[in-house]
């Protein structure tokens, strides 16, 4: 038998809430542009710089909603839960948003549809290799059994398939999945559960749907293309080719008649209508933010009115739905391209990733809901594998609950959705000035280095100066003199926020100013140990591909630096091992895994690799910087990366997370120092920050993150003003004259005002920790045991929680880990 039982295990998590009933009303779309609107600042501002101001109430729900379809009562929808701490099926009420029931399951993907016939549910399982199965009855949904698209070993975490879309034939006996994984369409049998048969798609097929005639059509995430497949008279499927839609196509919805395709290329902020007749693109929706480049809104899901005459679109990292008008006089039917037929835009909640039209309903899913929080008492989250436990929820994965909106569009008129554009405007910074003004010193060189996972308070909690909180210090000035020292000689910023939840997005926003929906729909699974290789820093599925599933349509820092023609030079960043040399120290030495990165990267300086001092890494740099001082030219532009602040845990052998943190504190000064006796100190700035701040407590938000600005030109004090990730990246660009990646970094505000007009040219001199580097956790403790089952190769894969407690326990022994507090986040963020 292909079609498995479901263990009792899984039974007895499914939960019906019987939640109160929340006193919701829809309205009328009059009353969402007619809802009192918020001061600017009074509205929740995000670490990502922007601030919420949804249209209508936000009610939570599960984490990482990726789809939502109608139940057949009508009064319900069911959404499919894809986060860190819940994955499965949630049933909420259309009207009111209450969550009437979840069941929870190891692990699903993108793909929630109901049989023809409406008695069956079906869930893609992710990791599993399997399609779940639900009967439904009386608006209930209750697990059956599950078809299994490959055998696995029970130890193997990885899924060979991993299921994603799902639509099933027009006569409900076939069901079309997307095989996610294999670059496969899978063809089941639904009467015998098995699978019939696989064709090729592109790579990382991600949504299906089927037209009337009984075609099929796969988007390819990680390509260019939309592939078709046409039905046989004994229901098998031919191949019939790839109609090339754009980058990174992903949500695919049919119109009513099913003579139109519509496919949101999210990367590059259009949605493109197919003429499934000449199966070419006829026209283009457009919706990229006002100014800078056409990235950053990334239109992810759709849905169509009730008479077919707008399209909703999700615009993810706008916060908001497009309207778009699809009347023949204005639709681009005829082929017409254009943005001129955006109509307006509805703000929402946090990342919206699922839309179900109605009548005159429009249900929205955002993924991250209101946002996060101040986090005292440190990550604190469950082990992803033992979620029902559901203790505190303190790392920044385990806060993003979903949330969903009741929103009334019928009869949204132009005035309303200006109202309501405006709002959306106003939420991004879209309608601040943009100023031309580049008030900055005589600034020829950028140095930008990246670190691994702090928190402000973890490190500077204790400068008294500013706000700090000194019960939460780590790693404190015996520790991290170098940090201490200059952030008081240089400026100390205690609200600066990294706009990333983990490493997987804070390389990319560090090197971005975005992150794809590939990453933020894929990253929770991978960091809760549901199947997903690590895609995010220029490899997928562990190698090195021509066109990377992740990579952004504007690319990278160094894109523009390649664009403007300027000089740049890579330490560590987006590197793999080369292989070159297996007698070298520094083993296999390391290539760029971008084009441009190869030519441009120091092949002795290592990636990530813990059991390599930051010394090492100074080492290298250091060596190279010194022969640009004697040739008289350095580069314009440099990455470094300095990961060991990340540490290795307790792990037996390895130095102590002190001996680690000493480390890459020793590193950075002794670089400064260098710098600093050197040509090229009076006319550099270095930046230095966290790619995120995963792994600490801090007292205002689990995004707060140190952040240094180093240069003759820095004035000390402290700057208690917001700035995160992007503000940083918009100001490299405005010293070196470089355009912008996406309109985080171009609506960014620019460290414009941080500077003297006089410089301090007194080199500087590294300050030797008080713990010595060779400082070595022993064997035979329990945090030694804890820490030889983490998997420490890659960022960040380590289980957090146990993580953690390992390190804190390593560094403060027997004083108890912090106990929770609440604050204000929206208080203490707000600008002063």
């Amino acid at each position: 038998m292909r079609r498995s039982s479901v263990p009792h295990r899984i039974l007895l998590v499914a939960l019906v809430l019987a939640a109160g009933c929340g006193r919701t009303s829809t309205g009328s779309s009059a009353a969402l542009a007619d809802r009192p609107q918020a001061s600017p600042d009074a509205l929740d501002r995000l670490p990502t710089g922007v601030r919420l101001d949804p249209a209508a109430p936000l009610h939570t729900i599960g984490q990482m909603p990726l789809a939502m379809v109608d139940a057949p009562e009508g009064d319900r929808a069911v959404l499919l839960l894809n986060g860190w701490r819940d994955q499965g099926i949630q049933v909420v009420h259309r009207s009111s948003g209450r969550v009437l029931q979840t069941v929870r399951l190891p692990a699903v993907f993108l793909g929630l549809a109901f049989s023809p016939d409406r008695q069956s549910l079906y869930a893609a399982g992710g990791n599993g290799d399997v399609v779940y199965r639900f009967a439904w009855r009386e608006g209930v949904a209750t697990l059956r059994d599950s078809v299994v698209l490959q055998a696995r070993a029970t130890s193997r975490a990885d899924g060979v398939r991993y299921p994603g879309g799902l639509a099933f034939s027009r006569d409900g006996a076939r069901l079309y999945v997307a095989e996610n994984l294999a670059d496969s369409l899978a063809v089941i049998d639904v009467a015998s559960g098995r699978v019939v048969q696989r064709l090729a798609t592109g790579r990382y097929p991600y949504g299906v749907v089927v037209a009337p005639d009984g075609a099929v059509y796969v988007s390819n995430w990680g390509a260019w293309t939309v592939s078709s497949y046409s039905p046989a008279s004994d229901g098998t499927l031919r191949a019939t080719g790839q109609i090339i839609v754009g980058r990174h196509p992903s949500a695919l919805l049919l119109n009513a008649r099913g003579t139109r395709l519509f496919a949101a290329t999210a990367t590059t902020d259009r949605v493109v209508s197919v003429d499934l007749a000449r199966r070419r693109v006829v026209g283009e929706l457009l919706d990229p933010p006002p100014g800078g480049p056409d990235e950053g809104s990334t239109p992810n899901a759709l849905a169509l009115s009730s008479d077919g005459q707008r399209l909703f679109v999700a615009e993810a990292d706008a916060n908001a739905v497009a309207v778009f008008d699809l009347t023949p006089s204005s639709s681009g039917l005829a082929g017409a391209t254009g943005d001129d037929r955006l109509g307006g835009r509805i703000p929402t909640g946090w990342y919206p990733t699922a839309l179900l039209a109605r009548g005159d309903t429009l249900l929205v899913a955002t993924s991250k809901g209101r946002g996060t929080r101040a986090n005292p008492d440190g990550p604190r989250p469950m082990s992803a594998s033992d979620w029902r436990q559901l203790p505190g929820r303190n790392t920044t994965l385990s806060q993003l609950d979903g949330s969903l909106m009741v929103l009334p569009v019928g009869g949204l008129t132009s005035d309303a959705l200006s109202t309501l554009s405006a709002r959306v405007a106003r939420a991004n910074g879209w309608t601040e000035p943009r100023s031309t003004s580049r008030r900055y010193p005589p600034l020829e060189h950028v140095i930008y280095v990246v670190k691994e996972n702090r928190t402000y308070d973890q490190v500077l909690g204790d400068l008294s100066q500013a706000d700090g909180d000194s019960s939460l210090v780590l790693f404190g000035r015996a520790v991290t003199p170098n940090q201490h020292a200059l952030a008081e000689r240089f400026g100390i910023f205690d609200r600066f926020f990294v706009n990333a939840e983990v490493s997987a997005d804070g390389h990319n926003w560090s090197m971005a100013a975005y992150t794809t929906d590939y990453l933020q729909k894929t990253v929770q699974s991978h960091y809760s140990s549901r199947g997903r290789s690590y895609d995010y820093e220029g490899t997928n599925r562990g190698a090195i591909p021509e066109d990377d599933v992740d990579e952004p349509a504007r690319g990278y820092l160094w894109t523009l630096a390649q664009q403007k023609g300027i000089t740049f030079r890579n330490y560590g960043e987006f590197v793999v091992p080369s292989g070159a040399d297996p007698d070298d120290p520094l083993p296999a030495g390391y290539r760029g895994n971008k084009p441009f990165l190869a030519a441009h990267t120091n092949s002795r300086y290592p990636g990530y690799d813990l059991k390599i001092q930051d010394q090492q890494r100074a080492d290298v740099w250091i060596a190279e910087h010194e022969e640009f001082a004697r040739r008289g030219v350095m580069p314009a532009l440099e990455v470094i990366r300095l990961p060991n602040d990340h540490t290795a845990g307790a792990r037996a052998g390895l130095p102590t997370p002190r001996a680690m943190v000493a480390d890459n504190d020793l590193a950075l000064g002794r670089i400064i120092e260098a710098l600093s006796h050197g040509p090229f100190w009076k006319n550099t700035v270095v930046f230095v920050l966290e790619d995120d701040a995963q792994n600490g407590p801090d007292h205002v938000d689990s995004h707060r993150s140190p952040l240094l600005v180093i240069s003759p030109y820095a004035s000390a004090g402290v700057v208690h003003r917001f700035a995160n990730t992007t503000d940083v990246l918009r100001t490299i660009e405005e010293i070196l004259g470089l355009e912008s990646l996406s309109h985080f970094d171009h609506h960014g505000r620019a460290l414009r005002d941080i500077w003297r007009d006089t410089p301090d040219l007194r080199p500087w001199t590294a300050l030797a920790p008080a713990v010595s580097l060779l400082e070595t956790n022993p064997a035979g403790t329990p945090e030694a045991r804890e820490s030889a089952r983490l998997d420490l190769r890659i960022e960040d894969v380590a289980d957090e929680d146990r993580f953690n407690r390992v390190l804190w326990r390593s560094v403060k022994g027997a004083v108890p880990y912090p106990g929770s507090r609440r604050g204000s986040t929206l208080e203490v963020i707000r600008d002063p």
